[in-house]
C-alpha cells in the first residue's frame, strides 16, 4: 500500500499537481502531457537538420556542415555565417564571380564558397591566406560541376576580410616541404598536414584524460622545476638566476665602482666620531632631544658603514664557496633544473591517493639532431598503487589500444588525410593495435630471437648481445618482422635501467617493461617500483648517485611502503606512431631542439 501511495505521489508530481485530483482532471492532464511530449520530440527531430552555431561565436564551424553523414546536403536552404582562411581562390566568368576554398581548422575539408562580384571586391578575397567572414545560403552544387562536396555556400554579404600581401606571404597554395614549414612555426598551422596533426594530437590528449578518468585515476600536476634527476643521466637544463644577477652586478660595478679600503676606513672613523659625540653629550647631561638626534646620526653612520663594507666585498663573476659555485645565493637556494620526468613526484601522490597520473612537458639537454629527439617533449606518466609488473603491462596495453580506437572513431577524416599524404598504412596500423592483443616476452627471449636472426644473415647496425639496451632497429624488427604486432618486453638487465626499478629475485634483472609498436619502436617504458628501502639504497649507491636529493623519495619506503608500478608514454612518439610522420619536430606545435627555440 505504501508503494502505491509513493507511486501515486510520483505521478501527481510528474503531471504538476500539488494536491489530489479527480479522474477527469487526471485524464485531461495525461492527454495534454502526451501532446506536449510529442511536440517536444518533433521539435528535437527538426533541430537535427538545423546547423549548429559555435557557442561562443556567431559563426558556424565548417565541420558541423561538412562533417554530417550527408556531407551537409540536408542543410541546403539554410542561412549561415562562416569564418576561415582561404586555401585557394579563383575568379571566373571574366571576374563576374569567384570560388573560394575556405577552411577554419575544425576539419580537413574545405567549404566551397561562391561570391558574386556585386557582393564584394573579388580581388581582395581570392589570395591564399586571406581571412574571411561571410553570410550566405547553403545550396546543392549544380551537377557536373566537378566538386566532390555535397553542399556549397552562396554568399549574400561579406562581413569581414583580413587581407594578405601575396608578395610576402610565406605559405603559398603550392605544397611546401615539412622542413621548410618549420621556419614558420607561427603560420604552419594553416597547412593541411600540420592542422590535421594538431587535431590528432588534441584527440589523443582528450583520449588520455578520458581513459584515466574512466579508470578512476586522479590527474596530478607535477612541477616543471625540480631539484632531482629522475633518470640519473645528468642531461638536464639548469634553472638559475645567478647569471643574470652576475651580469647586472658587473654592469653596476663598472658604472659605480665598489668602495676602496680607504672608503671603508673613512666610514669607520665616522662611526667612531659619532659614537664619541653621543658619549660626550651623555656625560655632559645634554637635553634628551639633543642626545636622541645624536644617536640617530650614529645609527645612520653604522648603517652606512654596513652598506659600504658589503659593497666593498662585491666582485665580478659568479659567487663562489670553496672554489665551487655557491648555489645558496641562487633563486631557490640550491641547484634546480627543468624536469626530465614527473614520475618521482607523482609517486608521492600514488602512495597516498592510489591511482594517479601526470601529463605535462619534460626537458632534456641532449645535443641530438636526430628525427626522434626533442629538447622539450610531453610525457604521460601514470602510477598504480598496489600493482605489480603484470598490472602495469595490462594498464599500458589497455591505454594504447584505447587511444587507437578513439582516433579511429573521432578523427577518421584526419587519419585519411595522413594516409593519403604521408603513410598509406597508418589507418591499418591503428586498427591492428586496437584489435590485437599485444605479444609479451622477456628481454632474454628477445635477445635470443635477435641472435637467431643474426645467425640467419640479418644485419643490424648495433650489435646484439645480452645486456645491451635494445636499439630502435631491434625493436622494430621484433614488432614488424618477427611478431607483426605490438610487443611488451619485460625483465631487463638492471645495469641499463634506473635505480627505482624493482630488483628481481635473480639479482640480474629488474621488473621493467617496454611497449614496442611498429613504425616507432619503444612507445612506453615502465616498471614495478622498488618498495624495499634497503634494496633501493643499495641501488642508489651502486649507481653513484647522491642520497641527499632523494631523501624525500626514500621516505615513501620508510613510512608505509606499498607495492606500486607505473610507466611513461612519450606523447610525441604516440603522435608519430598514429600519423606515420617521420620527424618528431613535425608533431609538436613549437619544436625545441639544438639551435632552435622559436617564439
Amino acid at each position: 500500500m505504501a508503494r502505491c501511495d509513493k507511486l501515486s505521489a510520483a505521478v501527481v508530481r510528474w503531471f504538476g499537481f500539488g494536491h489530489p485530483v479527480s479522474a477527469g482532471s487526471f485524464i485531461e492532464a495525461f492527454s495534454c502531457k502526451c501532446a506536449t511530449k510529442l511536440i517536444t520530440t518533433h521539435t528535437k527531430m527538426a533541430d537535427e537538420v538545423t546547423v549548429q552555431k559555435a557557442r561562443f561565436s556567431d559563426r558556424v564551424r565548417i565541420r558541423s556542415i561538412l562533417g554530417r553523414p550527408d556531407g551537409g546536403a540536408g542543410l541546403a536552404g539554410q542561412k549561415v555565417r562562416i569564418s576561415g582562411w582561404v586555401k585557394t581562390g579563383r575568379e571566373q566568368g571574366k571576374g563576374a564571380f569567384a570560388f573560394l576554398e575556405v577552411n577554419d581548422g575544425s576539419c580537413p575539408a574545405n567549404l566551397q564558397v561562391m561570391v558574386d562580384a556585386s557582393v564584394s571586391d573579388l580581388t581582395k578575397l581570392v589570395a591564399t591566406g586571406t581571412c574571411v567572414t561571410v553570410d550566405g545560403c547553403l545550396k546543392i552544387p549544380p551537377e557536373g560541376k566537378g566538386t566532390k562536396q555535397k553542399v556549397e555556400l552562396s554568399v549574400v554579404e561579406v562581413i569581414d576580410v583580413g587581407t594578405v600581401d601575396t608578395a610576402t606571404y610565406p605559405i603559398p597554395k603550392t605544397k611546401l616541404t615539412l622542413e621548410r614549414l618549420r621556419e614558420f612555426p607561427h603560420l604552419r598551422s594553416r597547412t593541411n598536414s600540420i592542422s590535421a596533426i594538431a587535431r590528432i594530437r588534441h584527440a589523443l590528449a582528450i583520449a588520455t584524460h578520458t581513459f584515466f578518468d574512466e579508470e578512476g585515476f586522479l590527474y596530478i600536476q607535477t612541477p616543471i622545476i625540480t631539484t632531482s634527476d629522475c633518470e640519473g643521466a645528468g642531461e638536464m637544463f639548469q634553472v638559475t638566476t645567478l647569471i643574470s644577477h652576475t651580469e647586472k652586478l658587473e654592469r653596476d660595478l663598472i658604472e659605480n665602482p665598489p668602495p676602496t679600503e680607504a672608503d671603508v676606513e673613512a666610514a669607520r672613523l665616522i662611526v667612531k666620531a659619532r659614537g664619541e659625540a653621543v658619549a660626550h653629550l651623555k656625560s655632559a647631561k645634554a637635553s634628551k632631544e639633543t642626545i636622541t638626534a645624536s644617536v640617530a646620526e650614529l645609527s645612520e653612520a653604522k648603517a652606512s658603514l654596513a652598506r659600504t663594507e658589503e659593497r666593498s666585498k662585491l666582485k665580478p663573476g659568479l659567487p663562489k664557496l670553496d672554489g665551487k659555485i655557491d648555489y645558496s645565493q641562487d633563486f631557490f637556494g640550491r641547484q634546480a633544473f627543468l624536469t626530465v620526468s614527473g614520475q618521482l613526484q607523482v609517486e608521492t601522490y600514488a602512495c597516498g591517493l592510489s591511482d594517479v597520473y601526470t601529463f605535462g612537458p619534460t626537458f632534456r639537454a641532449e645535443n641530438s639532431h636526430t628525427s626522434r629527439h626533442l629538447a622539450e617533449f610531453w610525457m604521460v606518466e601514470p602510477e598504480l598503487a598496489f600493482a605489480d609488473l603484470e598490472d602495469d603491462m595490462n594498464c599500458a596495453e589497455a591505454y594504447v589500444r584505447y587511444m587507437c580506437k578513439w582516433l579511429l572513431e573521432k578523427r577518421y577524416d584526419d587519419m585519411e588525410l595522413m594516409a593519403k599524404n604521408f603513410d598509406k598504412g597508418c589507418i591499418d596500423r591503428l586498427k591492428l593495435v586496437a584489435s590485437t592483443p599485444f605479444g609479451r616476452l622477456t628481454y632474454t627471449k628477445a635477445i635470443e630471437l635477435l641472435e637467431e636472426a643474426v645467425g640467419k644473415g640479418k644485419e643490424f647496425v648495433n650489435p646484439v648481445e645480452w645486456g645491451i639496451d635494445l636499439a630502435s632497429e631491434h625493436e622494430r624488427y621484433l614488432t614488424e618482422v618477427v611478431f607483426q604486432k605490438p610487443l611488451i618486453v619485460y625483465n631487463y638487465p638492471k645495469g641499463i635501467k634506473a635505480f627505482y626499478m624493482r630488483l628481481n629475485d635473480d639479482g640480474k634483472t629488474v621488473a621493467a617493461m617496454d611497449v614496442l609498436v611498429p613504425k616507432v619502436g619503444e612507445l612506453i617504458g615502465g616498471s614495478q617500483r622498488e618498495e624495499r628501502i634497503d634494496v633501493i639504497m643499495e641501488r642508489i649507491e651502486e649507481m653513484g648517485l647522491p642520497v641527499e636529493p632523494y631523501e624525500w623519495y626514500l621516505d615513501l619506503r620508510r613510512y608505509g611502503t606499498a607495492k606500486h608500478s607505473g610507466f611513461g608514454l612519450g606523447f610525441e612518439r604516440m603522435v608519430l606512431f598514429a600519423t606515420g610522420m617521420d620527424n618528431i619536430r613535425d608533431v609538436i606545435p613549437f619544436p625545441r631542439y639544438p639551435g632552435r627555440a622559436d617564439l
